[in-house]
C-alpha cells in the first residue's frame, strides 16, 4: 500500500465502499460457523476453510504450510487483499483515514522483525509472520528483514515516521534489555500521526466521528496493555512515561496506577462506558468454553 496524493480535496465515498463492505461480510463466518469451528482441529479447520472465502489462499500456501500456520497465513493473507480493495474503492478524506491506519501493519511488521533479532528466529520465521498490507514497499521489507541487529532496524527507520520516537527508546532499551520502549515507540508515533489533523468535535453518528471515536478506544486499550507489560517485564520503567495521547478512558497517573493491580484495572474497565462490551466479551467466553 502506498499512500496517494492529491485526494485529500476531492470527496469522500463512504456510501459506495459501505455498501462494498457490507456484501463482503456477507462471505465472513457467522455465529454457526463459529460454533462448528470450536468443535474442529487445526487440519479440520483447514479444510473447512478451503470451501469458504479463503479458498484461494488456502490452496496457494497448503503446498508449504499446514496445521495452525496454514490457517494463520492464510487469514493473513486475505486480510491485505481486502484492505487493498477498500484503498482501490476509496476516495477523498477516506482513502486518507483508511491509508494512515494501515500503517498499523507496518507497525506489525516491525515489531516481528526486531522480536526475531531479539529472540534469534530463523529469517524465514520472521518473514512468514508479516502481514504486507501496511505503507512500506517491498524493498523495505526486504531490508529489514536483511538486517543484522536491532540497532540497524532502527537506523533503517530513520526516515519514516518512527524514525525519531525509535531513536530515542533504542538508548532505554539497551539500558534495560527488554523490547517494550522500542514497540511503545513504534504505537506512539503510530497514533500520533494517525490522530492529527482530525476534527476536534465530529458528529457522534457521522462517519468521521464514529472513526474519531474507533481511535480514540484503541488508544485506551494500547495504554492498558502496555501498562501491564511494562509491570510484568520487571524493568524499572515509569508507565505513565509510555502514555500515548489521545484516548478517553484514562490518563497517564491512572494508568501506571491501574497497572499494578489487575482486579482495580478490571473493575475500572468494568465501570467504564466499555463494561458492556467487556461483560458481553467475558460471556461470549465461557459460552466458547461450555462448547468445547
Amino acid at each position: 500500500m502506498s499512500s496517494r496524493t492529491g485526494t485529500s480535496g476531492q470527496g469522500s465515498n463512504y456510501e459506495y465502499v459501505i455498501a462494498r463492505v457490507r456484501a463482503r461480510s456477507a462471505s465472513l463466518f457467522d455465529d454457526d460457523d463459529y460454533r462448528k469451528l470450536v468443535r474442529m482441529g487445526t487440519g479440520e479447520i483447514a479444510r473447512f476453510m478451503e470451501e469458504t472465502e479463503y479458498e484461494t489462499e488456502m490452496n496457494a500456501l497448503g503446498s508449504r504450510y499446514d496445521g495452525v500456520d496454514l490457517v494463520e497465513y492464510a487469514l493473513n493473507r486475505n486480510l491485505a487483499k481486502h484492505f487493498d480493495d477498500l484503498l482501490r474503492w476509496s476516495e477523498g478524506a477516506l482513502y486518507d483515514y483508511i491509508a494512515r491506519y494501515l500503517r498499523k501493519f507496518d507497525v506489525w511488521n516491525v515489531k516481528t522483525v526486531i522480536r526475531g533479532l531479539y529472540s534469534d528466529a530463523e529469517r524465514t520465521e520472521v518473514e512468514d509472520d508479516l502481514i504486507r498490507a501496511g505503507e512500506f514497499s517491498d524493498r523495505r521489507i526486504e531490508d529489514l528483514l536483511n538486517a543484522g541487529s536491532i540497532e540497524e532496524v532502527v537506523e533503517q527507520l530513520d526516515d519514516t515516521i518512527f524514525g525519531d520516537t525509535l531513536a530515542e527508546a533504542f538508548d532505554v532499551y539497551e539500558e534495560s534489555g527488554v523490547l517494550v520502549p522500542l514497540e511503545n515507540a513504534l504505537d506512539r508515533a503510530f497514533y500520533e500521526t494517525l490522530l492529527s489533523g482530525l476534527p476536534d468535535n465530529p458528529e457522534i453518528d457521522s462517519p468521521t466521528g464514529l472513526y474519531v471515536e474507533f481511535l480514540e478506544t484503541e488508544v485506551d486499550f494500547r495504554n492498558l496493555r502496555n501498562a501491564l507489560r511494562l509491570a510484568r517485564s520487571g524493568a524499572d520503567i515509569d508507565p505513565s512515561e509510555y502514555f500515548i495521547e489521545g484516548g478517553q478512558l484514562f490518563d497517564a497517573q491512572e494508568v501506571a496506577q491501574l497497572s499494578t493491580n489487575l482486579d482495580q484495572l478490571v473493575s475500572a474497565v468494568r465501570e467504564s462506558k466499555y463494561g458492556d462490551d467487556l461483560d458481553q466479551a467475558l460471556s461470549a467466553l465461557e459460552e466458547a468454553d461450555n462448547l468445547i
